[in-house]
């Protein structure tokens, strides 16, 4: 982390960190998140999201909430990711994260190879989640956004399991999905979904 300074160098103003969460799994929205941080006031412990508990996930994203200058949610909706495919509705949920922050940032970093658009310059950072701390906010703040969306989930559409794996294509996920075939939330152009879909 802390290669935020490379970077600051290069504008006068804020930087904003962008990540997404919700391109693996068959089921449920991709979520991204943008957060920007005050250097001046680190938050201890940020790291990649899936290096933290879910105890410390919630924590952290709760502390970075508070203490931002600035973070903002965007989604792409299941009939959004059918109609574009998962590529491009993950950059769209950036985009719109982006466009949501309450401050303007000078520069976006998002994690990654690819840019979403933005009203400002974006740099794509391989491992960025590893590298820049506001790019590990971002992930936090969206890993624990769409968890708890869908384990909310779960109650509307039971016996998935949705809480417990969060859409991912488990064992136990797939299992469900041939009993009880595919609900609203599936992404039916996703091969897993799609073939038990075809077959239930």
């Amino acid at each position: 982390m802390g290669e935020e300074g490379i970077f600051q160098s290069e504008v006068q103003g804020w930087i904003a960190g962008v990540d997404e969460v919700g391109r693996g799994p068959l089921a449920g929205p991709v979520v991204a998140a943008a957060v920007i941080l005050d250097p001046q006031y680190p938050i201890a412990g940020v790291k990649d999201s899936k290096q933290l508990t879910p105890l410390a996930r919630e924590r952290l994203a709760a502390l970075i909430q508070a203490q931002a200058v600035a973070w903002a949610l965007g989604r792409a909706e299941v009939e959004e990711i059918e109609q574009l495919n998962i590529f491009w509705a993950s950059l769209l949920a950036m985009e719109r994260a982006v466009a949501a922050l309450s401050e303007a940032p000078s520069l976006v970093l998002v994690d990654g190879k690819h840019c979403p658009s933005a009203a400002c310059p974006v740099r794509a950072v391989v491992k960025g989640d590893q590298k820049i701390v506001a790019i590990a906010a971002a992930s936090i703040v969206a890993k624990v956004a769409r968890d708890a969306e869908m384990i909310a989930l779960e109650k509307r559409y039971p016996g998935y399991g949705f809480g417990t794996h969060k859409g991912y294509p488990t064992r136990a996920h797939l299992a469900a999905l041939e009993k009880l075939g595919p609900c609203p939330i599936h992404r039916r152009s996703f091969r897993a979904v799609k073939e038990i879909a075809f077959l239930v």
